[in-house]
């Protein structure tokens, strides 16, 4: 009886393992159907596939790509256009002993120009006022790499441009013929975004090209106290590209380039990454008139002062107006024949409040020398500040 029922009992003990088992067999077949479980039971278990990277398929690769803008037909017609600008200045003299006596020596810059008129006499080439300022010397080259000397026209310091001529006389057959006299467009009709090519003697290697986009338009820069409506670009300018062509997508100028305002956006002269600046030609096409014609540059008056602005902040730290401290007063200036003095705050112009430097220097930037401005100045006195009013012939 007992081995029956160990027999009995073995033979219960083998179903339910082979039922479990069935079950086991019927679950990982179930998750393999579903792909819960990639496992194919018929082969060996330790067989596994190798890693592989995947590619694209041929017929499935781009086949657009990048368009690369050429602009060789635009710069070979206005290359002739564009010229080289080396100034030499005197950066000291003196008595070095008895060999070299009256000894001079000179710093040589280096800027470009844009040839924007004849006359009978001579040929006028546009550049900026810093490119030509303080020179002893100006030398020109042209495109057929002869060079001439030059002499200044008419320069505006405050609109930062300057017109030099050359003699036609001076000029050779070749040069004659290899020049051009470039044709102006309009900046008014510029949108941020318009395509540019800058043209200059970058760094005085020559001319060369760069290309981008107007980044933005009127943006306000100021440097010594003297706030300008420029062109912002993305195109490099550097030193030597002062006075070059900015141009538009039909090859007319639209602007003058400047990396005078490219390089010191602030008193720290960071380095500063694609940002470049350009004078807009419309702004200035009746000052370039004037000047090429030798007639003296009647705009843009000034008062004669220098200074830093009063913010929020220090009124309410030192209990000062807001405006414009005045630190400098320019000997024989307006301000210094109205009376000014150093520490006074102007606080308006006219009927125009004033609480920046370009408050005072859009109001005075269509005003002409001679024209008269009313200055309202608080000054000090005693303990506190009273208020004034003072008349200024601009100069």
């Amino acid at each position: 009886m007992d081995n029956e029922k160990k027999k009995t009992n073995r033979i219960g003990i083998i179903v339910v393992i082979a039922f479990v088992l069935l079950i086991i067999v019927s679950f990982v077949i179930a998750l393999n159907n579903v792909g819960l479980l990639k496992i194919d039971i018929l082969k060996n278990l330790s067989t596994t596939k190798k890693a592989e990277l995947t590619y694209t398929e041929t017929n499935n690769k781009i086949k657009e790509g990048i368009y690369i803008t050429d602009v060789s037909e635009i710069v070979e017609e206005v290359m002739p256009s564009i010229v080289s600008i080396t100034s030499k200045t005197l950066v000291r003299s003196g008595s070095f002993g008895p060999f070299y006596s009256n000894q001079q020596q000179y710093a040589t810059g280096a800027g470009s120009g844009i040839i924007v008129s004849k006359t009978d006499n001579e040929l006028l080439i546009l550049t900026n006022n810093h490119v030509i300022e303080d020179a002893e010397e100006l030398s020109v080259q042209f495109v057929n790499k002869k060079s001439v000397d030059a002499t200044v026209k008419g320069a505006s310091e405050r609109r930062d441009v300057a017109v030099i001529a050359i003699k036609l006389r001076d000029l050779d057959d070749d040069t004659i013929n290899s020049i051009k006299i470039a044709t102006l467009g309009d900046s008014n009709e510029l949108k941020v975004g318009n395509g540019i090519i800058a043209i200059g003697n970058a760094l005085g290697y020559g001319q060369s090209v760069t290309t981008g986009v107007v980044s933005a338009l009127n943006r306000e820069v100021t440097i010594d106290n003297v706030t300008t409506k420029m062109i912002q670009i993305d195109a490099a300018i550097n030193g030597g590209n002062s006075g070059g062509a900015l141009l538009n997508n039909k090859g007319e100028v639209v602007g003058i380039n400047s990396a005078k305002y490219s390089s010191k956006l602030d008193s720290s002269s960071a380095t500063i990454e694609g940002m470049g600046f350009a004078i807009p030609i419309t702004d200035i096409k009746d000052l370039v008139t004037s000047l090429m014609n030798g007639e003296e540059d009647k705009t843009g008056g000034v008062i004669g002062i220098e200074g830093y602005v009063i913010t929020e902040q220090q009124s309410t730290n030192y209990n000062m107006p807001i405006g414009i401290y005045i630190s400098k007063i320019i000997d024989g200036s307006g301000a210094d024949k109205a009376g000014l003095e150093i520490g006074n705050i102007i606080v308006g112009i006219d009927d125009k409040e004033v609480k920046e430097f370009s408050d005072i220097t859009d109001y005075l930037y269509n005003k002409k020398k001679g024209e008269k401005v009313t200055l309202k100045i608080n000054y000090i006195s005693g303990r506190q500040y009273k208020e004034k009013t003072v008349e200024v012939i601009l100069s």
